[in-house]
């Protein structure tokens, strides 16, 4: 299959990178992290800049006020704000609630205008990121049914750790009001949504360990002299490009209804995932003893990642939907043998 991105596909992309240079610097990201309930650093004013773009509205029907884009058109986009760790729940918010909402129009029109924020969670985890900003909480259970409850409904949250201080998290008592509508539409749309997230994490961190390889010295030379850097480094970028097509591929599965497509979002999730790992720890390898402190904007990035390795599916879940969707028709051809 020959593919390639549309020049509008490129230009929201390098729109929303844009923006996101000028409203989210690391110093946004640490001010988030920072930030007590309620403060306007939560999310801060990269949502607002998204909105403004449309790219919260993306998937929002255009009869909605949204741009009713698809997975393939949004892809690039979402790499970005990967790059720069977003805070805030925009996966939940903007990819998985409109698929869920579908015929819900004020909600649907509050999403697209930045006017609502969505924490959201699929069946294989506990968490609610970012519950205590949402003004609606979407929980899936384990049979495809949807809860959804607005926070002030007789909801009591309760917080937990979380490895990334700008993605909190929570649980909840949601009360029964179940929906069996688009769950797994939902799940896979914002599957690959974090897997595009982990690409771009990966490539941001990759290029700042090239960078600072450059700027190291031992023994009198830079550690990017060596041979045995230079080859971690390679690593790392190899496994990046070769997990970009799988993100593609999957986004292109989505966007055209294709019968594999939760198969391909596994194997891209899983791709990306093991990716970005790979740059993490190479990159705090490269830095040094320093890139373990809280000082240096690395942390923001490596706490982002192994925060989203578990979003949406962890490894072993897209492992085994994988293999499940491998070995199905294998099985089904041994149960026709005579």
């Amino acid at each position: 299959m020959r593919f390639s991105f549309t020049a509008d596909q490129r230009l929201l992309a390098e729109t929303v990178r844009e923006v996101l240079a000028k409203t989210c610097p690391p110093e946004a990201v640490r001010a988030a992290a920072a930030a007590g309930p309620g403060s306007a650093a939560r999310p801060g004013p990269a949502w607002r800049a998204l909105s403004d773009v449309g790219l919260l509205g993306a998937h929002v029907p255009e009869e909605h006020g949204g741009l009713g884009l698809t997975p393939v058109d949004t892809v690039l986009a979402y790499e970005e704000t990967g790059r720069f760790a977003v805070p805030g729940p925009l996966v939940e918010t903007a990819v998985a609630a409109p698929p869920v909402l579908r015929g819900d129009t004020g909600r649907t029109e509050a999403i697209a205008a930045g006017a609502l924020i969505v924490s959201a969670r699929p069946a294989d985890s506990p968490y609610l990121p970012d519950a205590d900003l949402a003004g609606l909480l979407i929980v899936a259970g384990p049979g495809g049914e949807v809860a959804i409850a607005e926070p002030d409904a007789g909801t009591s949250l309760t917080p937990h750790a979380s490895v990334d201080q700008t993605r909190r998290l929570f649980t909840a008592d949601l009360p029964e009001t179940g929906r069996d509508q688009a769950a797994a539409e939902a799940f896979d749309r914002a599957a690959l949504a974090t897997a595009a997230q982990l690409l771009g994490l990966g490539r941001r961190l990759c290029g700042d360990a090239v960078a600072y390889a450059g700027q190291r010295r031992q023994f009198g030379k830079a550690i990017g002299t060596f041979q045995a850097v230079k080859h971690q480094l390679a690593d790392v970028a190899v496994g990046l490009e070769f997990a970009a097509p799988l993100v593609y591929k999957a986004a292109y599965a989505l966007a055209h209804g294709a019968a594999t497509a939760p198969r391909e979002v596994s194997a891209a999730k899983n791709a990306a995932s093991e990716a970005a790992h790979r740059a993490a720890r190479t990159a705090l390898q490269v830095h040094g003893a320093i890139g373990y402190t809280d000082e240096l904007d690395l942390q923001l990035w490596l706490n982002r990642v192994w925060a989203l390795r578990s979003a949406w599916g962890d490894d072993g879940l897209h492992r085994a939907r994988l293999r499940q969707a491998l070995l199905a028709p294998q099985r089904s051809r041994i149960a026709r043998l005579p």
